[in-house]
């Protein structure tokens, strides 16, 4: 059978090598081995723990070596397999025992010195076990618990600041599903590592435990079994004992060198040689102190001046070489600089142009003292806010805000924020980080004395406190607001004020897309009947009026309804909003489903409509300017007569024919009265009138 087809279940020839050795290594602890393959093995063992020990020199961060702990595994139960297989040959061979790497490495420690060499021997064998066991093993052992303590302690926050970032718009999707996966990752690997430093520290007393043996039985064998004598047995079986230990204890050593490394590397992306370089190299004058102290230190009677002196030299020379590089680094760093300036200043060539990337839909811009507001390390509060604002604007409008984009800018004052829509300033204000701001509601017991100010979402009379004055200012009725909490009140208002301005084709288009997943047909028809743009001009006019679009189904189904009739977008704005009447009266009739609404005189209604004129922007009432300000007075009057009897949100109520018209007269002027028609009345909501508003 060919070998292929042999290996045609395995999806890997190399999973299957791994399976095998797996099998081996196990079996290695029961199966005599012959001394030519236990010497190959010795070798292999020692080879294996050098090239683990490379590779985590040259891996720039711990978790890019995910199956080190693994490895750590087979290196440990791999090693005990051959000190066992050592051990049987070893107790019973004796001195016919032909173990060319065990021989080798007791000559090499031992040599032919007698009892002073074996002696010599042992103190290195047993200095070596307790460097392993005390320094090495036990350090690694306690930075990879920490490690693995705080790697999952932290891994929460660092999940949650990857979403903040990829809600902030700091990051895309992709990036941010790369990082959470690479914070699983660090955290997998360090609690892997956590336990696998067990096995590190468990081989070294087992290590103590099989030498033991090695020389006790060995001793017993010799001299009871074998009829040799004291002196001859103790040379035989100590050389071999220690032969054997050391071949042993020398890859362990290695791999727990190459343990304590990889637990003890901080967050680096360079390897551990690069790091050196770079932070060896930073500073020059550390090594003229350094060569002068080896210079002075030369100089002094009994100290080896030859030694000293010479060396400080050297550092001395290495300091001076380094200033040199420095130097001329800075200078160039300088010459490309000015370079980039005056490419900027020439305007460049028009490749350079092509590149301008175009402005953010939405930013925001932080004053350099604002900074803590998105700092990690702070908490990040202004992320978080930003990330709930995004969703409170897709359940509130329908309306899926952009990635908001949070960066610095020195332009602005230390302490002042400006919101940006496409690049154009929509909103900005001041704070005092570290103070509150304190509006009155209306049930203030007492002022509280502070610095004045305005409320910039509403632009209400407010005055900032001290962190001291807090909670008296609770206490008095105020409502107190933070920094983060003013930031993200004004975002939300000037979103919800601006929201047509955000919503753009390509907003749109995505929204389509994705219903029409679910509802193929009625995709199908509307964008048959009308253009891209025509749908977005709608959304753009009921997102004006703060009419949700979360809706979607029942508004392109209602402009399909209309698509052979009109293409008039106030028309089809209208019948929009007749649709989605029940969801309209909800948002603004009380929790007795009862509308609080003022009407409007028949006459000037009629006047209203002969004076309509058709512009670029819709249909808008051509009144004369004598009778504009009547009217404007009438409005602003029946309003705030509504208000004063506790009805702070009163309602117009017109025909349909004119609305859209009324609406347009007032949009400048009063811009947040409500105005509906009486066919976008639902019949389970009732209707209250406060007043008619009449022009005289």
């Amino acid at each position: 059978m060919p070998l292929a087809e042999k290996f045609k279940n395995f999806k890997d020839i190399q999973d299957f090598a791994v399976a095998v050795g797996a099998v081996v290594i196990v079996m290695m602890l029961i199966i005599p081995l012959p001394t030519v393959l236990l010497d190959v093995l010795m070798a292999m063992n020692l080879l294996f723990s050098v090239l683990l020990l490379l590779i985590v020199l040259y891996t720039p961060k711990a978790t890019d070596f995910s199956a080190f702990p693994t490895m750590l595994l087979v290196s440990t139960v791999f090693g005990l397999g051959l000190n066992v297989s050592s051990t049987r040959l070893i107790l019973g061979q004796g001195t016919a025992f032909n173990g060319r790497m065990v021989k080798a490495f007791a000559g090499f420690v031992v040599g032919t010195g007698g009892t002073e060499g074996l002696l010599i021997g042992f103190v290195i064998f047993i200095i070596l076990i307790a460097v392993q066991a005390f320094v090495i093993t036990k350090g690694a052992s306690r930075v990879a618990e920490v490690a693995a303590r705080f790697t999952l302690d932290a891994m929460p926050m660092k999940q949650a600041a990857v979403e903040a970032e990829y809600n902030a718009g700091a990051i895309t999707e992709e990036e941010a599903r790369k990082r959470k996966m690479d914070v699983q990752r660090e955290a997998d690997f360090y609690g892997a590592m956590d336990g696998a430093s067990k096995f590190v520290s468990g081989n070294v007393k087992i290590g103590i435990f099989i030498t033991v043996i090695n020389l006790i039985v060995g001793l017993v064998f010799g001299m009871v079994l074998r009829s040799e004598s004291f002196s001859e047995a103790i040379k035989t079986y100590a050389s071999l004992t220690i032969g054997d230990g050391l071949l042993s204890q020398l890859p362990s050593l290695l791999v727990s060198f190459a343990t304590g490394i990889i637990v003890t590397r901080s967050a680096s992306d360079q390897t551990l040689g690069a790091d050196v370089k770079i932070q060896f190299s930073r500073n020059a004058w550390v090594y003229f102190v350094a060569g002068g102290t080896m210079a002075v230190i030369g100089l002094l009677p009994g100290f080896p001046w030859y030694v000293l002196i010479p060396l400080g030299a050297a550092l001395i020379y290495l300091g001076f070489r380094l200033q040199n590089l420095q130097r001329r680094s800075f200078a160039q760093k300088i010459a490309d600089e000015k370079a980039k300036q005056k490419s900027q200043q020439t305007g460049g060539g028009p490749a350079d142009a092509s590149n301008i990337a175009p402005p953010d839909a939405l930013s925001l811009e932080l004053g350099y003292a604002l900074i803590p507001l998105v700092d990690k390390e702070k908490g990040a509060e202004l992320l978080e806010r930003v990330t709930l604002i995004r969703r409170e604007m897709a359940i509130d409008l329908g309306l899926i805000v952009p990635s908001i984009r949070i960066t610095d800018n020195i332009r602005l004052d230390p302490s002042e924020y400006c919101f940006k829509i496409k690049g154009v300033a929509a909103g900005s204000a001041k704070i005092k980080m570290g103070w509150y701001m304190c509006i009155n509601s209306g049930g203030v017991t007492e002022e509280i004395p502070g610095e004045k100010t305005t409320e910039p979402a509403f632009g209400l009379p407010a005055v900032w406190v001290s962190e001291e004055n807090r909670e008296r200012a609770e206490r008095s009725g105020y409502a107190v607001i933070d920094p983060p909490t003013m930031i993200a009140t004004h975002l939300t208002e000037i979103i919800k004020r601006r929201a047509d301005e955000i919503l753009g084709r390509q907003e749109v288009q995505k929204m389509i897309d994705s219903l029409k997943k679910d509802y193929p047909a009625v995709v199908d028809e509307v964008m048959q009947n009308f253009k891209l743009g025509e749908i977005v001009k709608v959304l753009q006019g009921l997102l004006r009026e703060q009419v949700s679009i979360r809706n979607m189904v029942v508004i392109l189904e209602t402009l399909a309804d209309c698509g052979g009739i009109t293409k008039k977008t106030d028309v089809l704005i209208e019948r929009v909003r007749q649709a989605l009447g029940r969801q309209i009266c909800q948002q603004y009739a009380d929790e007795k489903q009862i509308l609080h609404v003022l009407t409007i005189e028949q006459p000037f209604l009629e006047k209203m409509l002969e004076s309509k004129a058709d512009t670029a922007q819709g249909p808008v009432a051509m009144l004369d300017p004598v009778s504009y300000r009547k009217w404007m007075a009438a409005v602003s009057s029946a309003i705030a007569s509504a208000r004063n009897k506790g009805y702070n949100y009163p309602v117009l109520l017109c025909p349909e024919t004119v609305r859209f018209l009324v609406k347009n007269s007032i949009e400048r002027e009063l811009p947040g009265v409500i105005v509906l028609s009486t066919a976008e009345i639902t019949s389970d909501v009732k209707l209250e009138v406060l007043g008619e508003i009449k022009v005289e």
